[in-house]
């Protein structure tokens, strides 16, 4: 009797924590099932260490040498071309003659011109002789007048002279193009029995003062960089593909303003576009063996004095004038760690093309940096890595 009592006792013992181990197994099962499900539901970051160090600030540019000393030679006086002499690649000399125009109009208003003067001297000896009458008559009042006649007539014949003298100057000016120093001709924009266009009938160069490349760069870059005019820069001049490009010693001869970009977000990661101004670096190169029309190349870098952690400017966002970055915060849980996204406001920064620089005292080393994320962030927002 008290045997099977004591049997049913373990039996009901048994089943008991049976169920209770079931129960406790059904909870962490269900508990670490939701978990599973809530973090597949997290934002998906990806994340980058930022490196610490200074920036590295590149001046990079390309373009075609061309010849320091040229000449954009412009149809004078807007009359049509008679007749063009050269062709574009042809050696000429200085005062060589390059373009004919037709300038009979103007040799027609020069002779009608000389025919006045003509006239004015006949005129001019018909009051001679008035003032020869007069004095003979010993008629005082003839006389006057035919003085004031006579230095009256003069000043016409005078003033018809400068004025013939200034068409005759103007014609021999403009009646032809001449080639104002040696060179080769670059371009010949001329079309006989047509006026220009607008454009220069011919531009004339020379190699004799060395050559100039000429690169836009971002204005800001340029003070970065300390670069100023007469500072010594590395050209890289391309050559034919079975040869070595070599290198050149230049001097940058001026920097001028050259309007401004747009430096959009996937440069600056902020989501923004801002104006950037420009600069135009015009380096001057000098070498025998340069014929004009190489590609040219320069590349200028410079590590900051500056120290921070560098990151990619996709990691830096901006909400109105403010801008911040999101780091992962890794806190700890009951069931595991978590990892929080956490909002880090940066209040003073450098920038280049691709990175940012921030203050050291920002991160610590190993902090992951949130670059992108699968919905928006906020501040405190968990998230899951990718």
């Amino acid at each position: 009797m008290e045997l099977g009592k004591e049997q049913a006792d373990r039996k009901r013992k048994k089943l008991i924590f049976t169920v209770f181990m079931l129960l406790m197994g059904g909870l962490l099962f269900f508990t670490f099932f939701s978990n599973t499900l809530q973090s597949v539901t997290l934002p998906k970051v990806r994340t980058v260490q930022a490196a610490a160090g200074g920036l590295t600030y590149k001046l990079e540019g390309s373009g075609i040498l061309r010849p320091a000393k040229q000449a954009e030679l412009a149809n004078p006086a807007g009359w049509k071309v008679r007749e063009v002499l050269v062709k574009e690649g042809e050696a000429v000399k200085k005062g060589q003659k390059l373009v004919l125009y037709d300038s009979g109009a103007a040799e027609r208003e020069l002779e009608d011109e000389l025919a006045e003067l003509k006239k004015q001297r006949i005129a001019l000896q018909n009051v001679q002789d008035q003032f020869i009458q007069a004095t003979v008559s010993g008629d005082d009042s003839a006389l006057r007048t035919t003085k004031r006649e006579l230095e009256t007539r003069k000043l016409d014949i005078s003033v018809q002279e400068r004025k013939i003298a200034g068409l005759q100057e103007q014609l021999n000016r403009e009646r032809e193009l001449l080639a104002p120093f040696d060179g080769v001709i670059e371009e010949v924009n001329a079309v006989e029995g047509l006026a220009s266009a607008g454009l220069p009938d011919a531009v004339v160069s020379s190699g004799s003062a060395g050559y100039l490349l000429e690169i836009a760069v971002d204005g800001p870059l340029i003070g970065r960089l300390g670069t100023r005019v007469g500072q010594n820069i590395e050209v890289e001049v391309a050559q034919a593909a079975d040869q070595l490009a070599y290198r050149l010693e230049g001097t940058i001869e001026e920097i001028a303003d050259a309007g401004s970009r747009i430096y959009g977000s996937s440069e600056n990661g902020t989501g923004t576009q801002e104006a950037v101004p420009q600069k135009l670096l015009r380096i001057h190169v000098a070498d025998p063996g340069l014929k004009g029309g190489e590609q040219a190349s320069v590349k200028l870098e410079q590590v900051s004095s500056d120290k921070g952690w560098v990151l990619p400017n996709e990691a830096v966002h901006r909400d109105g004038e403010k801008r911040f970055i999101f780091k992962v915060e890794e806190q700890l849980g009951a069931l595991g760690n978590v990892f929080v996204a956490r909002k880090v406001p940066i209040e003073t920064s450098a920038v280049n093309e691709g990175e940012t620089m921030i203050p050291a005292d920002l991160l610590y080393e190993g902090d992951l940096i949130i670059l992108e994320s699968s919905e928006p962030l906020q501040d405190g927002n968990q998230i899951r890595l990718q």
